[in-house]
């Protein structure tokens, strides 16, 4: 077993930035998210690992400063919360046309605008249809528990690499400031400069004895190339969907199904347990990643209950796939409330007889 420790979600997420082997973290501080970078700064990871913390000036500098450590194969990471991630948007964008990995963290407050700082799940569009301009996706992560904040950072390293574009894990305020009990995971040792020329052909590490120059752009001014190149790109994020994950709880007999993804889940494993204590069948499906989104999955699940309700603290955004998935089989609707109130497991099984099984 890993070292165990008390941490807030925001702090896991900096620890296992660390021990993931990430070489640099550029962000600014923004409620409910700040515990990252306070975090990082307090730990000085640069005297255990190498990694260097920076505070840049402004959220726009930081996602550049990102472009410039990914564009030399590094592991780089920020993180933000929602109007920082809106100022990030461009720079995301520009990293995404150029084929650059790195892990965003959003730990989404309420909107819009300002809005509040209390949690959200608002920021769903924003996240899983691009955020930026252009044809673009990103690989999305959604923890449902301090555990999963500290495991999906190697995760979404992992897959940034594997796929040469930004992930993100989206989180909110409810799992970025929860403590709960975490087993950390062994320390990922740093790769020197020879494994990230051999690991990264692409990055501009300079001119090797069999190797030109590199150079990195998102610019193309000739069309035909830029379409070659936005083809080449869809077809990388399709093949993404060998790399879905999801959750099924107590779905096998289940009449009717909650779809939900981050605190929301874990809000409706408890609705789930009352509902079951009333004699209704329901069950709970929870999108892990919410890109590549387990539209297969839902689907098959769709031939088998008779509706399902998505939950999300949005007006509603998270449903929208979910009917996409289910191409009309069964009714589904949605259940949320916003502005950072959080729904109660016993609002969501009334919603639940309400909206499904009664209407």
């Amino acid at each position: 077993m890993g070292e165990l420790k008390l941490m807030k979600g925001n702090e896991a997420v900096a620890e296992a930035a660390i021990r993931a082997g990430c070489d640099g973290y550029f962000g600014y501080p923004i409620t409910p998210q700040s515990e990252v970078i306070e975090y990082l700064m307090a730990e000085k990871p640069y005297e255990r690992t190498g990694m260097v913390v920076l505070q840049a000036e402004s959220e726009v500098a930081s996602i550049n400063m990102l472009y410039g450590g990914a564009g030399s194969g590094k592991r780089v990471m920020t993180s933000s919360s929602s109007p920082g991630i809106s100022l990030m948007a461009e720079g995301i964008s520009y990293m995404a046309g150029a084929e650059l990995p790195c892990l965003l963290v959003n730990v989404v407050r309420g909107g819009p605008g300002l809005g509040t700082i209390q949690p959200s799940q608002c920021d769903y569009f924003q996240t899983v249809k691009g955020g930026g301009h252009g044809d673009y996706r990103m690989f999305v992560l959604a923890p449902a528990s301090v555990q999963e904040m500290s495991d999906f950072v190697k995760i979404g390293f992992e897959m940034a690499f594997k796929y040469r574009t930004p992930a993100m894990l989206l989180s909110d305020g409810v799992i970025g400031q929860m403590m709960e009990k975490v087993e950390l995971f062994d320390p990922i040792p740093r790769r020197s400069e020879a494994e990230i020329i051999k690991e990264c052909p692409w990055a501009t590490t300079g001119k090797t004895p069999d190797r030109e120059r590199n150079i990195i752009t998102s610019l193309d001014l000739d069309s035909a190339k830029q379409e070659e190149h936005v083809i080449k790109l869809g077809k990388k994020y399709e093949s993404m969907k060998q790399d879905v994950m999801f959750e099924n709880i107590m779905t096998d007999d289940a009449e009717y199904l909650f779809v939900a993804y981050g605190s929301s889940a874990r809000i409706c494993q408890k609705a789930v347990d009352l509902a079951r204590a009333e004699g209704i069948k329901v069950g709970l499906h929870r999108p892990i990643t919410l890109y590549p989104f387990p539209e297969a999955e839902l689907n098959r699940l769709a031939s088998k209950v008779k509706g399902m309700l998505a939950v999300e603290m949005s007006l509603g955004q998270l449903v929208e796939d979910v009917r996409l998935a289910v191409n009309g089989k069964i009714k589904v609707d949605h259940y949320g409330r916003i502005g950072g109130m959080i729904h109660t497991p016993t609002q969501v099984v009334d919603a639940l007889k309400k909206q499904i099984i009664g209407g």
